[in-house]
């Protein structure tokens, strides 16, 4: 968790800054397991299209977004050396909009004929983003020397704006307040610069620096860490194009996946050759979410060039979503204990819990075990089914539950613990 020059308590915002995101994105995971459990068992009678959209975007939202924004106040300090003044009260403005923005989306799909509640999705959902990647891009902008970490941050951010504004071009229309003329091709565009752009290109560019700094890792390829994200979001600006005007994109999207197939490749390979090759949870992670990563842009590369059934399509999105989530789990593991542990120990507090103390190893292994269990029944089931949906509610319950211990034993620090008083 530290940079060259290390990671001060002035540098590094509260620990609740953190924390608030990734509890919200459990719950809302836990919720999307109940709500797939409630459609298994026929007491919520959605359409298939109108329950696709809420397993997307409550996913993408509720859940990626608020780990991805959490983490990003977070590790901006340490990956980028900038610092985000009043975090706090920022960080809870962003919050909130952004909870309150998936819950009225939800809301919209699932009641489509009103058309106000799109038009308070896009209004909370965009402050939520736009407000967030105001705070964090007017502060890495002013980098003079860029690390290929805080530039592929830097890009994936773009993205994410480029991701919104297509998301409230699509909510709008939906809502019946634009005629939504390229609906199908901003559609299309919506998801690529979703999972291409935001929530790719952010995994890789934190990768460039975390797989090193956590794993003790020989380094990336320069090759790639200077030219990874910029070609990417380069090829899909030029897919964006391409799109609006009518013309072919396939040897984009082959590209795209060919290079996303080589990181994947190189990742596993750096990985494999950490020198400490202890039992890791978190290292299983990376490896079975690089590993879905590949089976994931594999498909998305035959099918851009054959036609694919929609059982592989099916397969490349579950392969793509565990691929997100293994990352996102790997790295709050990470971070979670290291921030308890960090915080308390630079308050003074003498019995300050270790790492292990905060969640133990064996906790972030059942929930592996767990992830891995619910990802392969996904993959190998067509439909939701009641079992597959009690899984993704176990697997995000189990998250939360380590989240609230961790945050159960700050508390207890604090409050029962005693303080060495530094100064006079």
């Amino acid at each position: 968790m530290f940079n060259q020059g290390g990671l001060s308590l002035d540098q590094a915002p509260p620990i609740s800054v953190v924390l608030r995101f990734f509890v919200t994105a459990s719950i809302f995971g836990i919720l999307l397991g109940l709500f797939l459990l409630s459609q298994s068992l026929n007491i919520t009678l959605l359409s298939s299209y109108t329950t696709q959209l809420i397993v997307v975007h409550t996913l993408s939202l509720g859940v990626m977004a608020s780990f991805m924004l959490g983490a990003l106040f977070q590790m901006l300090p340490v990956l980028a050396g900038v610092v985000i003044k009043t975090p706090t009260t920022k960080a809870m403005i962003v919050h909130g909009l952004l909870s309150v923005g998936v819950l009225v989306q939800i809301f919209a799909f699932g009641i489509s004929s009103n058309s106000l509640l799109f038009f308070l999705a896009s209004a909370y959902l965009g402050s939520a983003l736009f407000y967030a990647i105001y705070l964090m891009l007017k502060e890495l902008v002013k980098i003079e020397t860029h690390s290929s970490s805080s530039k592929g941050i830097l890009l994936a951010l773009f993205s994410l704006i480029v991701t919104a504004i297509f998301g409230i071009y699509l909510l709008l229309t939906e809502g019946g307040f634009i005629a939504g003329v390229e609906f199908s091709q901003i559609k299309e565009l919506h998801y690529s610069f979703a999972l291409f752009g935001w929530v790719s290109l952010l995994i890789v560019s934190v990768s460039f620096q975390v797989v090193e700094m956590f794993y003790v890792t020989p380094s990336y390829p320069s090759n790639i860490t200077k030219y990874l994200t910029i070609t990417i979001l380069g090829l899909l600006i030029l897919k964006t194009i391409l799109v609006l005007l009518g013309y072919s994109t396939t040897l984009l999207t082959v590209t795209i996946a060919l290079l996303f197939l080589a990181y994947a490749t190189v990742t596993i390979d750096r990985l494999m050759q950490r020198k400490r090759p202890v039992a890791d949870a978190t290292v299983w992670f990376w490896l079975f979410g690089m590993a879905l990563f590949i089976l994931s842009m594999t498909i998305i590369l035959i099918g851009s060039l054959f036609t694919i059934s929609s059982t592989l399509q099916h397969l490349s999105y579950v392969a793509f979503i565990g691929f997100a989530l293994s990352i996102v789990f790997a790295m709050v593991y990470k971070i979670v204990p290291f921030l308890t542990w960090f915080h308390l120990s630079n308050q003074g507090y003498m019995e300050a819990p270790m790492m292990h103390d905060v969640i133990h190893p064996k906790k972030a292994k059942i929930h592996f075990y767990i992830h891995v269990t619910t990802i392969m029944f996904w993959i190998l089931t067509n439909k939701i089914t009641i079992l597959g949906s009690m899984l993704l509610t176990i697997s995000f319950g189990w998250l939360f539950y380590n989240l609230i211990f961790a945050i159960r034993k700050y508390i207890y620090t604090q409050k029962h613990c005693e303080k060495i008083e530094w100064g006079v």
